[in-house]
């Protein structure tokens, strides 16, 4: 992070501007992984953040105030707020929190995220709705109260110019086994986003999506034996896990420089994807009505198997 810190001083000095100069960001599960990437790339971009966090994890406040920190020392602007996003008290909270801090909102970022994998015949109710929560639910609260904010914004004659980044994942857009609560959440997610792209743009607000591949403390279990299988030369900056190759894409999305809404984008490394979500890839008719028959003689060629599991 020392050339973000670099830049941040370097703005300081009125020498130069970053592409979220004056704006406000909110990003949840800003302590670790991608959020304290995002947290300190906006930063040195010119935003004022407020990082989230948990309050029910054990240490959560003093790594959201460990990115603040961080972020000030460099002369940036940021505050720590803690609480849970799939509380509805925190969805209100986090938008008065930016407000009242500096001013106003201009992006969202929900992050936040943990994973509770298990097969589906022995996962426990508990697994199912605290993922669910978190990753679906927690966008949407955080996205509501915020969309709510905008509106009235808007309504009231102040111009917007908003940004929303929600998180989706390869196993929600393409399944993944053991992860039938995270997959479903994410899959939730991407379709909320489509939503809102359609409900928010009449006032100013763009809604896009990121699917990340980063070795967060999340994803380490899964992606832990991919890091250690690259070289050990390869210089950090260039590492395909290092979660700030996603950041440059969030930066992008929150920014001015952005016009496009309503899209969901695969990123890893240096390789970003678009997505166009589930497509009609064949169609067939009948000239009557189908019976069972003619579907089992039309769908014969179909594989067997599930496609592959393949976020990239």
């Amino acid at each position: 992070m020392d050339g973000y810190a670099l830049t941040l001083r370097f703005l300081t000095k009125g020498k130069s501007m970053g592409v979220l100069d004056g704006r406000v960001a909110v990003i949840t599960g800003g302590g670790h992984g991608l959020g304290r990437a995002y947290a300190l790339r906006f930063a040195a971009e010119g935003a004022q953040v407020v990082v989230n966090s948990r309050s029910v994890d054990e240490g959560a406040e003093s790594s959201a105030q460990a990115v603040v920190d961080e972020i000030e020392r460099a002369g940036g602007a940021a505050v720590a707020h803690t609480g849970s996003v799939s509380d509805w008290k925190t969805g209100a909270a986090l938008v008065e929190c930016a407000v009242s801090t500096f001013g106003r909102l201009d992006v969202l970022v929900n992050n936040a995220g943990f994973l509770r994998d298990k097969m589906l015949f022995g996962m426990p109710e508990s697994d199912w709705d605290d993922v669910v929560a978190v990753h679906l639910k927690g966008q949407f609260v955080p996205l509501r109260f915020a969309a709510a904010y905008w509106r009235e914004q808007h309504k009231a004659g102040n111009p917007v110019q908003a940004a929303v980044i929600n998180t989706t994942a390869g196993a929600g857009l393409h399944g993944n086994v053991g992860q039938a609560n995270y997959a479903a959440a994410k899959a939730g997610a991407a379709a909320l986003s489509l939503v809102a792209a359609r409900e928010l743009q009449r006032y100013g607000v763009r809604v896009n999506t990121i699917s990340p591949l980063a070795l967060t403390r999340m994803s380490e279990a899964v992606l832990g034996p991919m890091k250690t299988a690259q070289p050990s030369a390869e210089p950090a900056k260039n590492d395909d896990l290092d979660p700030d190759n996603i950041a440059a894409l969030a930066v992008f999305l929150a920014s001015p420089k952005c016009a496009t809404t309503g899209q969901v984008f695969n990123a890893f490394g240096r390789r970003l994807g678009i997505y166009r979500g589930w497509t009609v890839v064949e169609r067939l008719e009948s000239e009557t009505r189908w019976t069972v028959d003619a579907l089992a003689a039309a769908l014969a060629h179909l594989p067997s198997d599930p496609p592959p599991f393949d976020p990239m």
